[in-house]
């Protein structure tokens, strides 16, 4: 009897979907919505037309959501204020993990990184699911509600909804409204449970062509006692047509109390990709392969037969290419051939081409999708994350990021991955939370230090021996960050940048360096977290972001290697995205 209610609900839902839909275009919205109109006033059947129509869509995406299971990343800096510099971390904290939304409207989220951290704070969540953070104040549960208001109570029973004004984000045009909760007495004499928290209070934007959410931005009411919910500004894109997913969230809190009065201010970055991953159209590829016919033969002969030579080159190759494979479905790494990589293709070959590096095999570029700075090399393929090429100020900075991984690839000579255990396949046929404990691309101190040597020698032959002083300002900056901020330089694959207010990286640049000037708006160390490089939510692919220089104000615009708000320029769904 409970399957079948289950079921009449589930049509019901979709029925008033595609009618939500279907009615969208029949508004006029010359005398749609005037400001002010609400739930409280007298409505018009417009008004409620829509408002009826964002309710479903939006319930809509709570069940669309158990199809997919998204990457997320949190990452969080405490703060204090500083009369010139404005708000600067003092220390941060990091959480890599896979959600997965549950058919009862709950959500769990798996962590990825191989050490749960310290100080952990093991609390049920709200959402039923135990994870890990590596803080003792805050908790990924903290953060779930960045991806959707309510689960379970987004209703006119529930909320009220008031027409603020039209408004563009990007090239999306959306009618903004303000959402408060009812109040408790009218929820309690209409038999509602009231033993509910966390319901939502703030505003919304909504895309006027199916009224899908697009952003939201608010805070969360009551709060379970002892506990605090965080405000968000969440963001959606439209990933597929008529799907909007969220991408990307940030929270700020000032004067958050913890404890026994202490109180605390904080910046954090949620940011969600990886939908397309395990999505079941992608079964569909399968029907594209083609079987040549038996008659076909290889017209290689007998010379095709690979010399011993030859055999260990590609065989390292091989435990390479499975390397980058896996990283890639794991949802760690973005697909090959983005303008990022050739970016950084063009530095590496510019390197290679200056010091006679031409016998070395072809080397690539790829970008790991996470925050957290570091570079390293897996066979004859640099990787570098998102979160470093964001703060990167100059090309200088970034060829002496570039200048150590290629170091390693010229000390090995054929330019092959050393440790070829992972050319068997099944060695990485493990769940993608156990992917980082066994990946360890880590040098020894040894050969890190020959590879500092070489990478300084690459730098000092190339097209950037000039400009040497860019790349050593950006490591004082460094320097000076990391003790505040550990976890932005922790390496999930290689070795870490920086160690306790040490360079670990071509050092000796610094000496030329010119001295750091924190409170000079002319010098620029390096930038803010998400300055540089956006990722595709629903394939990984990258892509440098498209912003208009800016004249800074004060010192307090600088923010090296800080968390900052983003405002995604959104969309609509293009032919051009589909044939990607």
């Amino acid at each position: 009897m409970f399957e079948k209610s289950k079921f009449f609900a589930a049509l019901l839902a979709v029925t008033l979907c595609a009618w939500a839909v279907n009615a969208a275009p029949q508004v006029n919205e010359t005398n749609l919505l005037s400001p002010g109109s609400s739930t409280n006033s007298h409505e018009s059947p417009a008004f409620n037309r829509i408002v009826n129509a964002i309710i479903v869509r939006e319930n809509y995406l709570v069940r669309t959501l158990e199809n997919y299971s998204p990457r997320m990343e949190i990452y969080l800096q405490d703060m204090r204020q500083d009369p010139e510099l404005g708000a600067v971390p003092v220390s941060d904290y990091y959480f890599l993990g896979r959600v997965q939304f549950r058919p009862n409207k709950t959500i769990m989220v798996k962590s990825l990184l191989p050490h749960p951290g310290f100080g952990l704070r093991i609390v049920k969540d709200v959402k039923g699911q135990l994870t890990q953070f590596v803080s003792p104040r805050y908790h990924p549960s903290d953060f779930y509600f960045s991806l959707v208001m309510d689960t379970s109570r987004f209703d006119r029973r529930h909320y009220n909804f008031r027409f603020v004004r039209r408004e563009f984000l990007g090239d999306v045009r959306c009618l903004v409204f303000d959402v408060t909760p009812k109040p408790r007495v009218f929820r309690r004499f209409l038999l509602l449970d009231y033993g509910d928290i966390g319901m939502f209070k703030g505003r919304i934007w909504v895309e006027d062509h199916h009224y899908n959410i697009v952003r939201f931005d608010g805070g969360f009411e009551p709060a379970p006692q002892g506990t605090t919910y965080y405000h968000f500004d969440s963001w959606r894109e439209e990933v597929q047509p008529g799907l909007w997913l969220p991408v990307y969230a940030y929270s700020e809190e000032s004067g958050v109390k913890f404890g026994f009065d202490r109180t605390e201010r904080f910046r954090a970055q949620m940011r969600f990709w990886g939908y397309g991953l395990e999505n079941p159209n992608r079964q569909s590829e399968m029907t594209q392969i083609e079987v040549d016919s038996p008659e076909v033969k290889d017209e290689a002969g007998a010379s095709g037969d690979l010399s011993p030579v030859e055999g260990e080159r590609e065989w390292q190759e091989q435990a390479q290419d499975n390397v980058l494979d896996r990283l890639q479905k794991a949802g760690l790494l973005a697909p090959p051939g983005g303008n990022v990589d050739k970016v950084m293709d063009t530095v590496v070959n510019n390197l290679v081409v200056t010091n006679h590096l031409e016998n070395l095999p072809p080397i690539h570029c790829r970008t790991l999708l996470t925050s957290q700075l570091e570079s390293l090399a897996v066979g004859n393929t640099i990787l570098m994350s998102r979160g470093l090429i964001d703060v990167l100020p100059d090309e200088p900075s970034l060829a002496a990021m570039l200048a150590y991984p290629l170091a390693r690839i010229v000390l090995q000579q054929t330019g092959g991955l050393r440790d070829t255990r992972w050319a068997f396949d099944d060695r990485l046929m493990v769940p993608d939370t156990d992917l980082l404990k066994i990946l360890n691309f880590r040098p020894s101190q040894h050969d890190e230090k020959a590879a500092n040597a070489k990478a300084l020698q690459l730098l000092k032959d190339s097209p950037y021996k000039n400009q040497l002083g860019k790349a050593g300002l950006f490591l004082r900056a460094m320097a000076k960050i990391e003790p505040q901020t550990p976890h932005l330089f922790g390496a999930h694959l290689g070795s870490r940048l920086v160690r306790k207010g040490r360079v670990e990286r071509v050092a000796a640049l610094m000496t030329g360096a010119p001295k750091l000037q924190p409170r000079s708006v002319d010098q620029i160390a390096a930038l803010p977290l998400g300055a540089r490089v956006k990722v595709d939510p629903w394939n990984d692919d990258v892509s440098l972001v498209k912003s208009k220089p800016v004249t800074l104000l004060s010192a307090k615009e600088k923010m090296p290697f800080e968390v900052t708000p983003m405002f995604p320029y959104l969309t609509r769904y293009t032919t051009e995205q589909a044939s990607r």
